[in-house]
C-alpha cells in the first residue's frame, strides 16, 4: 500500500552545505558577453530615469556660465549682466554682434527644448501590474493519488508496466490528493477530442478573467493588447480569438497567441507585452497563461513520456498590465526588469523536452532523464542569471564576483571554484517554477535557499500540481497570502522551458499587500 502524501510544510529540507554541483549549476567562467549584456540592461535603465539628462545638461550649462561670467555670484547676476551688455551692444550699434548673441543663445533655448521632447517621447515607460487572477478549477475535478491510479487502470489503454510505473512515480512527484484533471480525463471513457479541449481553455480563461475584471473594473473593450500563451494546444481559430469573441473586445484590440513556448511562456507573454506597451501609449494589455492537458495525456509505454502524466494538472492565471499613470496609484507592483534565455543552439537542451510519437504512434511528450535534464537547466540558469545579476544584485556581491572571475582567468591551472552570488541579498521573494521536487530541491541546495524560500513553490506543486506557465503566479498568489508582500521589496520569478529556455521577471511592490 502506498504512503499518503504529507504537506510539504510537514518535511522541510535544511539548506546544503555541501559546494555547487557541477551538473546542477556547471563550474564554467561566465561569457563576458553574457555580464555585458547585464550591464548593458542597467545602463539602459538609469539612462531612462526622468531625471538623468537634467542632471547631464544643466551642470556644463552652469560651469561655462560661471567662467564666462567669472564675477557674478548668482543666476540673477547673470541675468543682469547679460542684459547689461545686451542694452550696451545697442547703444554701441553693433547689430552683428547683438544678432550673434540672441541667435546663440535661442540656438541654445530650441536645442533644450529639443532634446527634452526627444527624451519624453522616447523614455521608457513604466508597466505597472494591476492585479492578477488563478483559476480554482471546481470541487468535481479534484484528482487523489489513489483515484489517478484507480482511473488509469479502469481505461484499459495502459500496458501493465506503464501502470506500474506510474505508481511508482505518483507518490513521489510532490504532488497532493487536490490536484486538477480536466472534464475530458476525468469522464468515463476519456474524452479527449477537440471539443472537449477547447471547453478546458474556455473553463480556464473564462475563471481567470472574469475574475481579473470584476476585481480592476476594467471592461473588455478597453483592453487594448492581448496576449495568450498555451504551449501545446493551438486550435483554429485561437485561444486568443475565442478569447476576443466570448468578451466581445474591440477590432483594433492588439492579439497574439504563443505556442510552443513551454513552462517558460509566461515571462515571455509579459516580455512582449512591456515591448507593445513601450510603443502603445495609455495602453491596458492582458496576459493569459494556460496548458491544456485534454489532448496531451500521454496513453502509451514509454517511461520518458510517462512522467508529464504524474505531473502536470489544470491550472491558468490571467494578469492585467498598464502603462496608464492613473493606474500607478492601484497598481500592486511595477517591472523592475525581465531577462529571457534560449539554449536552442544546442542540440542537448533543444532536445531535452520534445513532444514526438512513440513507436505505437502514440504522441506525447518526451523528457530527457533527470540527470540530463537538470544539466540544461544548469547551464540555462546560469547564463540567465550573467544577464541578470549585475541589474539586480547589490555592489557588495558584483566585486566579489568580479574578483573570482579575474582569479579564475588569471591562473587558468589553478582550480578555484566559480563564485555564485547571493542572490537572496536582491531579492525579498522568490517564485520558482513548480517543474517538479526535483528542480526545486536543485535550486534550494546549490543557492542555499531557505525552506521559507522554496516554501511557495513547494507549496503551488503540492496544491495545484505542476500547471507549466501560470505555476509562477500561483506562488506570487501564495506569497501574498502567507508571506505577505511589503512596499519597495523585490519579487523574482523564475521558470523553465522547452527549446530549452530559462526566464526571469523581477517586480517591485509599490504597497504593502497583505
Amino acid at each position: 500500500m502506498a504512503t499518503p502524501q504529507s504537506s510539504p510544510s510537514s518535511q522541510p529540507s535544511k539548506p546544503s552545505e555541501t559546494p555547487i554541483k557541477d551538473y546542477y549549476y556547471p563550474d564554467r567562467t561566465p561569457d563576458l558577453k553574457e555580464v555585458k549584456i547585464g550591464y548593458h540592461g542597467l545602463v539602459n535603465y538609469i539612462s531612462h530615469n526622468k531625471f538623468v539628462i537634467i542632471a547631464m545638461i544643466l551642470p556644463p550649462i552652469l560651469i561655462n556660465s560661471m567662467i564666462v561670467y567669472s564675477n557674478t555670484r548668482s543666476l540673477t547676476d547673470l541675468y543682469v549682466r547679460m542684459q547689461a551688455e545686451i542694452q550696451a551692444l545697442r547703444v554701441q550699434h553693433h547689430d552683428l554682434d547683438l544678432y550673434l548673441v540672441t541667435a546663440f543663445f535661442t540656438s541654445v533655448l530650441l536645442l533644450l527644448i529639443f532634446m527634452g521632447i526627444l527624451y519624453l517621447s522616447r523614455r521608457a515607460k513604466t508597466v505597472y501590474l494591476v492585479d492578477f487572477t488563478t483559476f480554482q478549477a471546481p470541487d468535481e475535478l479534484k484528482v487523489s493519488h489513489d483515484y489517478f491510479m484507480k482511473h488509469s487502470k479502469e481505461i484499459n489503454v495502459f500496458p501493465q508496466e506503464a501502470i506500474d510505473f506510474q505508481e511508482k512515480l505518483v507518490y513521489k512527484t510532490g504532488l497532493g490528493n487536490e490536484t486538477y484533471l480536466p472534464p475530458g480525463i476525468m469522464s468515463m471513457p476519456p474524452n479527449v477530442n477537440m471539443e472537449m479541449a477547447r471547453k478546458e481553455a474556455e473553463m480556464v480563461f473564462t475563471g481567470c478573467l472574469d475574475d481579473l475584471f470584476a476585481r480592476t473594473c476594467v471592461k473588455p473593450r478597453e483592453v487594448d493588447i492581448l496576449i495568450v500563451n498555451c504551449s501545446l494546444f493551438c486550435p483554429t481559430p485561437s485561444t486568443a480569438a475565442m478569447i476576443m469573441n466570448k468578451y466581445k473586445m474591440r477590432s483594433d484590440t492588439m492579439s497574439y497567441n504563443l505556442g510552443g513556448m513551454g513552462c517558460s511562456a509566461s515571462i515571455i507573454s509579459i516580455d512582449l507585452a512591456k515591448h507593445l506597451l513601450q510603443v502603445k501609449p495609455n495602453a491596458v494589455a492582458v496576459v493569459v497563461s494556460y496548458e491544456n492537458i485534454t489532448q496531451n495525456w500521454y496513453r502509451g509505454c514509454e517511461r520518458s513520456m510517462l512522467v508529464t502524466n504524474t505531473l502536470f494538472r489544470v491550472g491558468g492565471a490571467a494578469i492585467l498590465l498598464s502603462n496608464r499613470s492613473k493606474d500607478s496609484w492601484r497598481a500592486k507592483y511595477k517591472l523592475f526588469a525581465s531577462v529571457r534565455t534560449t539554449k536552442a543552439e544546442n542540440d542537448k537542451a533543444f532536445n531535452s523536452v520534445y513532444q514526438l510519437e512513440d513507436k505505437d504512434n502514440i504522441k506525447g511528450v518526451r523528457l530527457a532523464s533527470g540527470r540530463e535534464l537538470l544539466e540544461v537547466i544548469g547551464d540555462a540558469l546560469k547564463t540567465n542569471l550573467s544577464v541578470l545579476g549585475p541589474m539586480v544584485l547589490p555592489w557588495s556581491e558584483q566585486i566579489k564576483f568580479f574578483v573570482n572571475f579575474c582569479q579564475r582567468r588569471l591562473s587558468p591551472h589553478k582550480k578555484i571554484p566559480s563564485y555564485t552570488p547571493n542572490f537572496k541579498t536582491a531579492f525579498q521573494h522568490l517564485c520558482i517554477h513548480a517543474g517538479g521536487r526535483a528542480v526545486i530541491d536543485g535550486l534550494e541546495q546549490n543557492f542555499r535557499l531557505s525552506p521559507y524560500d522554496v516554501e511557495p513553490s513547494r507549496a503551488t506543486l503540492f496544491r495545484y500540481g505542476n500547471t507549466s506557465s501560470s505555476s509562477i503566479w500561483y506562488e506570487l498568489n501564495y506569497i501574498e497570502k502567507r508571506h505577505k508582500v511589503k512596499k519597495g521589496e523585490k519579487v523574482w520569478q523564475l521558470s523553465f522551458g522547452s527549446g530549452f529556455k530559462c526566464n526571469s521577471a523581477v517586480w517591485v511592490s509599490l504597497r504593502d499587500i497583505e
